[in-house]
């Protein structure tokens, strides 16, 4: 086991521990777009668990020194990704701020909060990528702004093709401490859903809006 699959799987018990991803194939979530989802994922409760939270940020931070090792400054999405970023910063001695989802009527109208100089080598940190929406709205408003992105550090990803798809035209590089395989595969290994009902996982994430999984 390399260093990453390591922390993807480090990441995916502790998340299962504390209940932030809850896999539910049976009675089915619906997001907002109206998809019926067998999974819900919400990384703020990370922030609410001390060790969780340690593992986060020690693996956010020594992932992007391991694969963006020029960072200057650590920009997070809002509003998700604003206390991981400045955690994250704080442990790697970095500058911080973050993107706002738009610019405000009030005050100076800043969309980036927090000093950023053209042509700085920035980080995003973003809590879960599913269709890359945040992250590249996020990358855009900072390129326009002169930053030189470096890429994209997430806790999870669903690993949706829409997702890769957009972030790969978008020519965003991007990584993410764990992701749904993983989840998956350590939650049928820990009792939480059975093997079955992994494939049925998978099959949501390779076509959201094929529901044929809900009935196997």
């Amino acid at each position: 086991m390399n260093e990453r699959e390591r922390i993807a799987r480090l990441i995916a018990e502790d998340l299962l521990s504390i209940k932030a991803v809850f896999l539910r194939p049976e009675e089915p979530f619906t997001w907002a777009s109206g998809i019926k989802s067998p999974v819900y994922c919400d990384n703020r409760l990370t922030l609410t668990a001390p060790k969780v939270r340690t593992d986060v940020e020690e693996s956010l931070a020594a992932t992007i020194k391991a694969v963006f090792p020029e960072a200057e400054v650590l920009m997070g999405t809002a509003t998700a990704g604003i206390a991981h970023a400045a955690i994250t910063a704080h442990l790697m001695g970095l500058p911080m701020g973050y993107v706002r989802s738009g610019a405000k009527d009030h005050g100076r109208g800043n969309q980036i909060e927090g000093r950023l100089e053209a042509g700085q080598k920035v980080v995003v940190v973003e809590d879960l990528i599913s269709t890359g929406g945040s992250c590249i709205d996020t990358v855009k408003v900072l390129r326009d702004a002169g930053a030189e992105v470096l890429g994209v550090v997430s806790i999870m990803t669903y690993g949706m093709k829409k997702g890769i798809d957009r972030m790969a035209e978008a020519e965003i590089e991007w990584i993410s401490l764990t992701n749904f395989d993983t989840v998956a595969k350590v939650a049928a290994e820990q009792g939480y859903i059975s093997e079955t009902d992994v494939r049925r996982l998978l099959a949501f994430r390779d076509d959201p809006s094929d529901e044929s999984w809900i009935t196997g």
